[in-house]
């Protein structure tokens, strides 16, 4: 069942990379009492999620931050190294918290989980994004296949 307006993030648990190596993160402590705007990319260093969405991220996180955001978090079915190096690769710097999902346990628990096998990918998450307030879903955005739109920093803006 995919995540809806209204309802709280399921719990569960991400990798982040910490000083030394890498760290768990729970849901909890990422999402209570705070604002996040949450994205999902199908694998990280792909075309699109490497030329535009995480940049889109990027390069809004001062407007977000000065519309109340407190997190902007991105979340791919990737492990803990790839997304660090990523998150680096990308100049992400502080202002995106890159996750791993490595076995795709939360994405599956959002009820977003993508069929790539096709493309020799496994499973992987959909392209979304979600804005989160205090634990509670506020927005829902996902992509048609093939689309990036309403799972933009751009869109993002115009919600909050």
């Amino acid at each position: 069942m995919t995540i809806k307006t209204g309802e709280r993030m399921p719990e569960g648990s991400f990798g982040i990379m910490g000083e030394n190596g890498p760290e768990s993160l729970s849901a909890s402590e990422l999402f209570s009492g705070k604002k996040v705007v949450l994205f999902s990319v199908p694998g990280a260093f792909t075309p699109t999620c490497s030329a535009k969405h995480l940049p889109g991220f990027v390069e809004h996180a001062d407007a977000l931050t000065a519309k109340g955001v407190d997190t902007i978090a991105c979340l791919a079915v990737n492990d803990t190294f790839v997304m660090d190096a990523w998150g680096k690769h990308a100049g992400c710097g502080d202002k995106v918290l890159m996750l791993a999902d490595g076995n795709a346990e939360y994405t599956r628990k959002l009820g977003l989980e993508l069929d790539a096998s096709g493309f020799g990918m496994g499973t992987r998450g959909q392209r979304f994004s979600l804005i989160v307030n205090d634990g509670v879903v506020e927005q829902v955005n996902i992509e048609g296949p093939g689309e990036f739109k309403v799972s933009s920093a751009e869109h993002a803006l115009g919600q909050l």
